[in-house]
Parts: C-alpha cells; structure tokens; sequence
C-alpha cells in the first residue's frame, strides 16, 4: 500500500483515439443488471457509478458514526460483486464515489471482494481529502450560500463537511495503475473527466477540453435519464422497452467530440430530445455551469442524430475553473413525524377531508409541531392545487398525509400517533396505516479556497 498526493497538470496519455465509457448507475438505488449489461456488451474501456446526492454524504457520515466500519453506499458490495470479475477479465476499470463518507471502508471491501472472486493482482485505489469538516469549523465566519448567515450560526448541529473535489485524485489514481477508483464526494463530471485526461493526455487547464470532458460527464451522471427513463410520458413522448432500459455510454474522441448511446437491443432510446433534456438538468445557467475542474459554457452545444440510438455531440466550451471549491454542509435539522392513511369507496373524498380537519385541529392544539406543518390529500391536492368539484365528485380513494418538523423524536411521534389513532377514532373506513419519525438532515453550501483542499490517493493490491 502507498499513498500520494494529487497531481495537478497531466499531458502524457496513451495514444488511444477513442474511449468508450459506460454510466453503471446514476443514483444510488440505480438498477444493477443494466451496469453488468454495459460490461458484457457495451465494449466499454471504464464503467462510472456515479451514487451521490447532496445529502447522500451526511446521511452516509451519521451511518458511519454509528458503526466505523459503514458510511459508504449500501449496494456497494452487490454492484462490485456483480462486475468486477468480468471487468477485470475485460481489462474495464470502474470509478465510482460510491465511498461516500467512508471510501476507506468501501475500498477495503472491494478489496476483499476481489480477493474472494479470486482475483489477483487487480489494484483498488482510494481517493480522500473531501472531508473538510476541521477546516470548515475552523472558519465559523465563513457564509452559507443560501443567505441564511455564516457557518458558525449552525452551532453544534453540523455532522459533516466535504469538499467537491476535482478529477486530478483519479487521475492520479489511474496513473498509478489502479483498476478500481472509489471516492467520496467529488464533482459529478470529474468521475468522466479523469478517464479522459488519463487516457488522451489532457492538460487540466485546457478548459476548452476539459468542457468537452464535462459535456460528457453530464449528460451520462444521470444513468437512464438519457436513455429515456426520466423522460418518458406515455402518449406524449414514448420510450420502447422501459422495462428493460439500457444506461448510456459515450464514444469519445480524443478532440473532445463524443457519441452517446446505448447497447443495441436494449430498452430505451438516445434521441436529440432526450439529450437537451438531461444537458439543461440540474443547470441554472448553459453558459456557465460552473464544476471544480471548469466553467463550462454549453449554449453552444448541438446535438445530430447520426443512427438509431446515436447523437453525435459537438460544441461546448470552458473557461477557467474557480479558485474555490464548494462545500456542502450536513447539519441537524429536528424530526420529522409523518402519518397516512387510506379512505375509500363511496363518500370517500368528504370522509378524508373531515379526518384531515381532525388532524389539523389535535396537533395544533397539542403545540407539537415547532416548524412546518402539511397536510393534503393525495391524488387530489399533494402536487397540483386541487381539482375541480366535478372530477371530486368521482373520487373513490383518498390517501391522508400529515406531516411536521418538530424539534424533538417524541414531537414527531406524536404527530404519527394521532394519525395512527384514527382507526378507530373516525371518520369510518379507514384503513392502510403508515407511520414514520425520522431525523432531519439538512444541506447548506459554503465555498472554500482550492489550496485549503488536498486530494490523497492510496492504492492497495489483491
């Protein structure tokens, strides 16, 4: 085992013309036989597992806290155990910040996985440095991105801090040799960049080429919502095969142009339309979608179906990444307490507004509520804003919810209870109880100067 630091400029390469690389999962619940799918037929040179979301990271670190040896995604071992002998036989490498806030733990469970499946010689890397936590404590004057005041007015309710890194941690990983590259958290598109600036040589600070890299990594992070799954709505814009749904893969070139498709005979489809769809995702500005390894500007990007299931993609462009890397913040929000249930037949709509106006009146009048109260009927008013009293007229089953934020796990339990009570406690016919009290983690956002974040790598052989 030997660790290093991260580097920073790469101009070297391979000479490979194109790269193919695979998406193996686009969240962290993400399917797994499309991933193994990629593998066995995609002619794939790396698969991508890109499993974080915002407050995946501080619900990942009070796993951790709970148990040392935990923290990192929980279908970790399922999707190595399921790829990893055929990509090592393939000669595919996965990078994959399925670490989350424990790549330690998640790259020694690799690690013994491939020694199970017998493997040897395959080479596990894991990439630190994004847990800032003691920096950002360090800087209580330091302001929330939101506006809501500095990070010192979290007090002691913050349970984490990590930095989005950059692609140079993998980079130096796979320069290194490493088959396997796990991390925490990091920029979404770095995980597709870093293959890129590995295998073509390209300096980091092309940010033209780095853009590209970006383009690529934002229109696969996403898995299946490129290949139709988000953006299928039946009789408007309908997706073949849904059940069967191919993940993308891109076919790069080593000028930065790139095709995105999928494995032929999979569900789904890659049109121009399902392309504009997932590149606007998630992006306020197209001209500045601002990463840790660039500002990339996608206005000028163009999408030419050049076969079936086949965009060519051409046009994005860079400028200099930012000085500062942003950080999210995983603080102690109270409890929630929640409680549903269900009314049906005739009757059914009037009988579930009268157990909402019950609800209303015994939680209010209990005072256990100390933030934000909900309370809709869903199917009629939880998304839109109601329906009008002829289609009301016909409803035939009402589902209840009642929800609060409270400060306290026993004020949320209260509010479950009163839901619960209503068995017995009327209106009549009510039935499919759910109840839940949950610990709120919140998000917030600060920025930190670049030079106060070291990515580290640690490489270990089966």
């Amino acid at each position: 085992m030997y660790t290093s630091g991260m580097a920073t400029i790469h101009a070297s390469g391979n000479g490979r013309v194109t790269l193919r690389i695979g998406s193996g999962a686009g969240f962290a619940d993400d399917r797994i036989e499309p991933a193994v799918e990629l593998v066995e037929s995609g002619g794939i040179q790396y698969l991508v597992f890109e499993c974080l979301a915002e407050r995946s990271v501080a619900l990942a670190e009070l796993d951790r806290q709970r148990d040392p040896a935990r923290g990192y995604n929980p279908w970790l071992a399922d999707r190595m155990a399921a790829v990893l002998p055929e990509c090592a036989q393939r000669g595919i490498r996965i990078i994959t910040n399925m670490g989350a806030a424990n790549p330690r733990a998640a790259g020694a469970l690799v690690t013994e996985i491939a020694r199970s499946s017998g493997l040897r010689g395959l080479k596990v890397a894991v990439v630190t440095g994004d847990d800032v936590l003691d920096r950002v404590l360090e800087r209580p004057e330091l302001p929330l991105l939101e506006g809501t005041g500095p990070v010192g007015s979290l007090g002691d309710s913050i349970v984490s801090a990590h930095a989005y890194l950059g692609c140079e941690g993998i980079t130096d990983a796979l320069d290194q040799g490493a088959d396997v590259v796990i991390t925490g958290r990091i920029a979404d598109p770095s995980l597709y960049i870093a293959p890129l600036v590995h295998e073509f040589g390209w300096p980091t600070d092309d940010w033209s080429l780095i853009a590209k890299g970006a383009c690529v990594g934002h229109l696969l992070e996403c898995g299946a919502q490129v290949t139709g799954g988000y953006f299928a709505d039946p009789g408007y814009k309908d997706v073949p095969g849904l059940a069967d749904l191919g993940f993308p893969l891109a076919e790069v070139q080593r000028d930065g142009t790139f095709t995105v498709g999928k494995v032929e005979g999979s569900g789904g489809m890659v049109t121009g339309d399902t392309c504009t769809e997932q590149l606007l995702h998630e992006v306020h500005d197209p001209s500045a979608y601002t990463s840790a390894d660039v500002v990339a500007d996608f206005s000028g990007v163009r999408f030419a179906e050049i076969g079936q299931d086949a965009v060519l993609v051409r046009g994005a462009r860079g400028r200099r990444r930012p000085d500062e890397l942003k950080v999210s913040v995983g603080y102690r929000d109270g409890f929630t307490g929640e409680g549903q249930i269900s009314y049906a037949g005739p009757n059914a709509l009037a009988r579930a507004q009268l157990a909402l106006d019950v609800l209303r009146e015994r939680i209010d009048r209990r005072g256990i509520a100390a933030g934000a109260t909900r309370y809709e009927l869903i199917g009629v008013d939880s998304v839109t804003h109601g329906m009008g009293a002829g289609e009301a007229a016909h409803m035939n089953e009402v589902r209840v919810r009642a929800v609060g934020r409270t400060d306290t796990a026993d004020q949320a339990r209260s509010i479950a209870h009163e839901v619960s009570a209503m068995w017995l406690n009327g209106p009549a016919g009510g039935g499919g109880v759910a109840c839940s009290v949950t610990e709120r983690i919140a998000i917030a956002s600060a920025l930190l100067p670049r030079s106060a974040v070291t990515a580290r790598v640690t490489i270990s052989e089966v």
